[in-house]
């Protein structure tokens, strides 16, 4: 089941296509969760590609799915390090970045609204977010966009055909680290 949901969740991630996406996965217990998501590990690490839990309840938790070289090149890229330190990340390297993100979903019922520069979106992107209040953007699709409106579109199709293709390779019998594209 966690298989099938990262392929329909996280095609562009385990195809190279972006940094790491992220989907809200049910589980029956802790144990069988942790086992799955040790499994898929197994599978990805060797590959750069990394599932690791953002925030849990009862039955269902948060999985972030990301490539740890490409995220720790994103979290330095200009003015990303300096929108991270407003919401109180004390430094740029990728376990403390990732330590303080759960945090802040534990501390908000909602996403926090950083989250985008860990998706690899757009950083004018995240700020227009921030400073519209999730308003007045130019177009949405796998987040708002506030910039770049053609190119970010073209963009989109291309997550959209991954993701296809990827369901319909899947289905067909090739295994999730025969699809995980290698960093």
């Amino acid at each position: 089941m966690l298989e099938t949901m990262l392929i329909e969740h996280c095609s562009p991630a385990l195809a190279g296509l972006k940094t790491a996406n992220m989907f809200n996965y049910k589980f029956s217990s802790v144990d069988i969760l942790l086992r799955e998501l040790r499994d898929v590990n197994q599978k990805l690490n060797g590959k750069g590609v990394y599932v690791d839990i953002l925030r849990t309840n009862e039955r269902h938790a948060l999985l972030y799915v990301y490539r740890k070289k490409r995220l720790e090149k994103d979290l330095l890229k200009p003015g990303v390090t300096e929108l991270l330190e407003k919401y109180g990340y004390e430094n740029s390297e990728l376990e403390n970045c990732l330590i303080h993100l759960k945090s802040r979903f534990r501390e908000y019922d909602c996403f926090p609204h950083e989250i985008g520069l860990f998706l690899d979106y757009p950083l004018p992107d995240v700020v227009g977010f921030i400073e519209h209040g999730g308003k007045n953007c130019k177009c949405c699709g796998v987040w708002k966009v506030y910039s770049n409106e053609c190119e970010t579109k073209a963009l989109f199709g291309r997550f959209r055909k991954c993701t296809e293709v990827y369901r319909k390779v899947f289905a067909r019998g090739r295994t999730l680290a025969q699809l995980t594209v290698a960093a």
